[in-house]
């Protein structure tokens, strides 16, 4: 795909295309104020853990701070992806706390597909869901040598109907240029992210949680979440800030704030649709290591997302999301290379947001009793679904339940900190430009992967 100089320019930034216009923000904390549970963070983790403490105790006295608007981070910019994909390394993971436990985790991540759409329906929250699966390609001998493996890892961990398909099987979902082998799961629903989290906003204030936005929180203590505004006192507080969380003291080096990039397409025409197909809306991804991941909109157009500029220095988040001229032409290449078919389309939006990785890359939630201060987070881009299982999570921490969910592997657990900088900021770019050169490699019709990739993903510690 190619720019048409007859064709205006996309939007840039302006938080994300799925936000018809940017929304009015909720009052401000008005002054000091007590609650049993303070929330900070009015994104999916936040507004899921006051659903589900509010459905469990209705006396409870919720309060949700919020720095911008229900959903302003990642749970309204991100590729609209409801899937089973857990948040982290199941091999590590159960090396620490057994297979069982990652065998279990990986059911209830599925099972929080299904969870995530029955609220949906329930609350009335229209976020244009439709559970269709993902399907995954690989363009490359390289990447279709990984994509098996992958499923081989599915089927170890009890995705079993995690299939491979040929190209010609695949093709009758989505006609992809140049596929060379193909993955499906059913575990995956494709959605409208702002949508499900304004939605999810507006039914947890019907239920009589308190949510107040551009409350910025800049301290949290034992009892207390402090903000310009004043201080909110309780005996819980839950830090659900994911990409945001690097901002708030002593947390600098917790989760490093990773950048995705998005843009989305004019609706297509129902002739391109034709040749296309992907009549299922399956959600899209790919075996690169630079990472694809795609949808067909409700109103027919392509969302597709990458990494872009992956950080900023001192994990620095760009509030406004605009995204680099550089970054808009390589998803460019990328979608039209998939799919040339969309060739000369325009380009209407273009946006990135953050989101938070743990230096082991698998996400954590936990309670600490003696302080009373419990988090949930760092879900690696798997968020959508992460979110509800987490919140169910730290319900049960909350309420004291020992459960079947405060048992999974991801319970109280330690992924380590980032280096200081410079060297995390050195080390995470040269992290994606070992990934980009692995990718040229593999395009040369390598079979296995790219040695540059395996030295980073051992640097990386990534899964």
């Amino acid at each position: 795909m190619t720019a048409r100089a007859d064709l205006p320019a996309p939007i840039n930034g302006r938080i994300a295309h799925w936000f018809a216009e940017v929304p009015e923000p909720r009052p401000s904390l008005p002054g000091d104020r007590d609650a049993d549970v303070c929330v900070i963070g009015a994104g999916l983790t936040g507004l899921w853990t006051a659903y589900y403490l509010k459905q469990a105790d209705p006396a409870l006295r919720i309060t949700v701070l919020e720095a911008e608007f229900a959903g302003f981070g990642a749970s309204g910019r991100n590729g609209g992806w409801a899937s089973g994909l857990v948040p982290g390394a199941r091999d590590r993971l159960a090396d620490l706390r057994g297979r069982s436990a990652v065998l279990d985790w990986q059911k209830a991540m599925n099972e929080a597909v299904d969870e995530v759409i029955a609220v949906a329906a329930r609350e009335g929250i229209d976020a244009d869901i439709v559970k269709s699966g993902t399907l995954r390609v690989a363009r490359t001998p390289a990447q279709a040598t990984r994509l098996r493996h992958k499923v081989e890892q599915d089927h170890q961990w009890g995705v079993t109907d995690s299939v491979l398909l040929s190209p010609d099987e695949a093709a009758e979902r989505i006609r992809i240029d140049g596929m060379t082998a193909a993955a499906f799961t059913p575990h995956c629903a494709r959605l409208q992210p702002a949508a499900l989290v304004r939605g999810l906003a507006d039914t947890v204030e019907r239920l009589g949680v308190t949510i107040y936005e551009k409350s910025p929180v800049s301290v949290i203590e034992p009892g207390r979440a402090r903000t310009v505004h004043g201080t909110v006192s309780a005996p819980v507080v839950l830090r659900a800030t994911e990409g945001f969380t690097a901002s708030l003291r002593g947390l600098r080096r917790a989760w490093l704030p990773m950048n995705s990039s998005m843009l989305v397409t004019e609706p297509l025409t129902a002739q391109t649709w034709q040749e296309i197909g992907w009549d299922g809306r399956e959600t899209l991804g790919d075996t690169a290591h630079g990472h694809m991941y795609a949808q067909r909109t409700a109103d027919d157009r392509i969302a597709i997302g990458g990494r872009g500029v992956p950080y900023r220095f001192g994990s620095r988040t760009d509030d406004a999301g605009r995204v680099s001229e550089r970054t808009v032409t390589q998803l460019m290449r990328t979608l039209e290379g998939m799919l040339p078919q969309t060739a000369g389309a325009r380009v209407d939006h273009t946006w990135c947001g953050v989101l938070a990785v743990p230096r082991d890359w698998s996400a954590t939630v936990g309670l600490d009793r003696a302080s009373g201060i419990g988090w949930a987070g760092g879900y690696v881009g798997h968020g959508v679904t992460s979110t509800n299982l987490a919140a169910r999570t730290l319900t049960d921490l909350v309420l004291k339940r020992d459960t079947r969910l405060t048992r999974l592997p991801w319970t109280g657990h330690e992924p380590g900190r980032w280096e200081p900088e410079p060297f995390r900021w050195l080390g995470v770019r040269g992290l994606y430009l070992a990934y980009r050169l692995a990718d040229r490699h593999e395009a040369r019709g390598r079979t296995r992967t790219s040695p540059i990739a395996t030295v980073a993903d051992l640097i990386a510690r990534r899964p």
